[in-house]
């Protein structure tokens, strides 16, 4: 069967075959560095279209449909489009800080594509505190947005940035709870041991109902994290024109608007690791006939499959729920999600500490 893990096994051992060890790590850096843009580029592409397609069904129309086969080749005209405009700096604006945002926001997304599984052994960097560094590195994000936000020299720039610091504070309290609750089950930071934790079924279904609320509360808080709808309060168009990309044009906005989605793949990927098991097959107990099947799928699938499946349900928010304001998106995290995210915590610890998960 085809795997990832062949694919760069063959790879590293071609390389040192090839050239001395420093040349080698030299050209797996610059490989790896190579694929993850490609990726980035990809996914803006995909699911700016799958946005636009899962938009359209919600609604009960067709959605793009000219350019390309129904429209799959819209997302690439869009691309065109925004790298042949102009990239303006508004007159007052903190030149420096201006150009230098949108590559903050980038840089940080980046950074956490490092210990992110995609397959059975494809992964760039298992460090032992692979969750811990996630959430560290994300939280960077948010002095991109500050950033943008204060050097472009605009009331509505500055007040979507200071909302949107607000908001992504407050709801990584909340989804830092729900990863915890997860590292209490597993007893590592490690997300190969998280994953390797779920091989006989998904911590959604063997950590009982507090692993249903810590995954619950996890989508929720992630939503707010990445600015989407109903919690984009950040750009909301009615009142705040774009928000804190008010004054970007060009490609600098389309790096805010790729980060934004890379950014959903990536938050999407660590429920996906943690609560479904990552690129770990469906396996139920002791039925070796069906996981022997499960096994047949290559785990790149399994992995793209969960994940694109919390993207479409990220999706359907935004198409379900009405914007909220901002003193009720602020009521709900910390009347709300924190402390049942904190009472959660204990009662999974004495999940944890009892052995009552399956």
């Amino acid at each position: 069967m085809f795997s990832l893990e062949g694919v760069t096994n063959f790879i590293h051992t071609w390389l040192n075959n090839t050239f001395n060890p420093t040349l080698a790590l030299l050209f797996e850096f610059v490989i790896v560095g190579l694929s993850v843009i490609t990726l980035f580029a990809v996914l803006g592409l995909v699911l700016v279209l799958m946005e636009r397609k899962v938009s359209a069904y919600m609604q009960i129309r067709l959605g793009p449909n000219r350019v390309g086969y129904k429209g799959s080749l819209q997302t690439v005209a869009d691309t065109l489009k925004l790298a042949m405009k102009e990239g303006l700096t508004p007159d007052g604006a903190d030149k420096f800080l201006f150009n230098l945002a949108p590559f903050v926001v980038m840089i940080v997304a980046m950074l956490i594509m490092a210990p992110i599984p995609f397959a059975k052994g494809f992964q760039m960097w298992d460090l032992n505190i692979g969750v811990l560094y996630v959430s560290a590195v994300s939280s960077v994000s948010v002095i991109g947005i500050l950033m943008a936000g204060w050097a472009s020299n605009n009331k509505y720039s500055l007040l979507g940035a200071m909302r949107s610091g607000a908001q992504i504070v407050s709801y990584e309290l909340s989804a830092g709870l729900s990863i915890i609750s997860i590292v209490v089950l597993t007893g590592s930071l490690q997300i190969s041991d998280i994953i390797a934790s779920q091989q006989n079924g998904w911590w959604i279904f063997k950590g009982h109902i507090p692993a249903l609320i810590s995954f619950v509360i996890f989508i929720i808080a992630v939503t707010a994290e990445t600015n989407r709808a109903p919690f984009d309060l950040a750009e909301a168009e009615s009142e705040l024109t774009a928000g804190f990309h008010t004054e970007y044009s060009g490609m600098k906005f389309a790096l805010f608007f790729l980060a934004e989605y890379v950014n959903i793949f990536i938050v999407c990927s660590i429920g996906a690791i943690l609560f479904l098991g990552g690129w770990m097959p469906l396996h139920i107990g002791h039925w070796q006939g069906f996981n022997h099947v499960m096994d047949y799928v290559p785990s790149s699938i399994w992995f793209m499959g969960k994940v694109f499946f919390l993207i479409f349900v990220i999706m359907w928010f935004r198409w379900t729920f009405p914007r909220l304001r901002i003193d009720q998106l602020l009521n709900l995290e910390w009347k709300y999600l924190l402390p049942i995210s904190m009472f959660n915590l204990l009662l999974m610890t004495l999940v944890a500490i009892m052995g009552w998960h399956f």
